[in-house]
């Protein structure tokens, strides 16, 4: 590795820790990119290259993983959601939802004790939330079926999905 490219994962590692340090703060990637000493757009692209995500889903995991360790604690969602810096209840309960699997309710109602048995910086490991790999954009793209006669016939979405 070239003395640069280490140089730039210093950088990367900087708005990284930011984001760990003030992930309760309103943050932007213009921020974060001023942190890492490099352009918003190159910011998000070395971001990604470098941590598998956006700076943006990083932070979201950031802040669901602290929530989830608030909710395990008793929070309520609301109180959950405001000490992890969202600021709508329910973007922050369907942000939750896609990260996690089920509902703050739900996830706050049931028992952890593995969880609660542990430090709490092995519980938040342990159970931080993996993002699923999003697909190649040519494999998503939507094919209409070789039997429809019009546009749209058989695309669409079971009700839910996206």
């Amino acid at each position: 590795m070239s003395p640069d490219e280490l140089a730039e994962l210093a950088h990367l590692r900087r708005a990284r820790d930011l984001i760990d340090r003030e992930y309760d703060r309103p943050l932007d990637v213009p921020s974060m990119a001023r942190a890492a000493l490099m352009s918003p757009a190159h910011f998000s692209r070395r971001f990604r290259a470098a941590y598998g995500e956006t700076p943006y889903a990083y932070l979201m995991t950031r802040r669901i993983e602290r929530a989830m360790a608030l909710l395990r604690d008793g929070a309520s969602v609301t109180d959950a959601c405001m000490a992890v810096g969202a600021t709508s209840l329910g973007s922050f309960s369907s942000r939750f939802t896609e990260i996690v699997g089920e509902t703050p309710s739900a996830y706050r109602r049931r028992d952890h004790p593995a969880e609660q048995s542990m430090p709490t910086c092995v519980a938040m490991f342990t159970t931080r939330p993996q993002r699923a790999p999003s697909p190649p954009a040519a494999a998503s793209a939507r094919q209409p079926s070789p039997d429809s006669s019009t546009i749209g016939e058989g695309t669409a979405a079971a009700p839910g999905v996206r």
